[in-house]
């Protein structure tokens, strides 16, 4: 693929199939994903319009995929139902399987349950 900065330049879109540019390089009217969140934006079910390419040395090239902001929508407002639901399966992440008890923080998945009941015994030597 594309290993120099002057490659990532296609603004027609021949060499790619869509029109592509250097990193940080992209013409006004264009947005990432993120870009269009900060603005309170969303793609909207629109294509991909164009592109950005950074290239790496030992692998592909990074990859930033851009959208028209003029084709984006707002972003849905949250219902109180969502946040409801967003809230709740907070709560179930903080619950330990084992005590059943709220933890205080997220369980982390490689432990699979709050920190006293993982390893009770380094509770036990630090309390003392």
């Amino acid at each position: 693929m594309a290993t120099t900065r002057s490659a990532c330049f296609d603004p027609t879109g021949e060499r790619h199939g869509i029109p592509t540019f250097p990193w940080r390089c992209a013409p006004d009217g264009y947005a990432t994903r993120r870009q269009l969140r900060a603005a309170g934006l969303r793609p909207g079910g629109q294509p991909v319009a164009a592109q950005c390419l950074r290239p790496r040395r030992r692998r592909g090239p990074l990859t930033a995929y851009l959208y028209r902001i003029d084709r984006a929508k707002p972003v849905r407002p949250m219902t109180p139902g969502k946040r409801a639901a967003l809230a709740e399966a907070m709560r179930a992440r903080r619950i330990c399987p084992e005590c059943r008890r709220d933890a205080g923080y997220v369980i982390p998945p490689s432990l699979g349950m709050c920190a006293p009941c993982a390893c009770p015994d380094a509770q036990s030597e630090h309390a003392a």
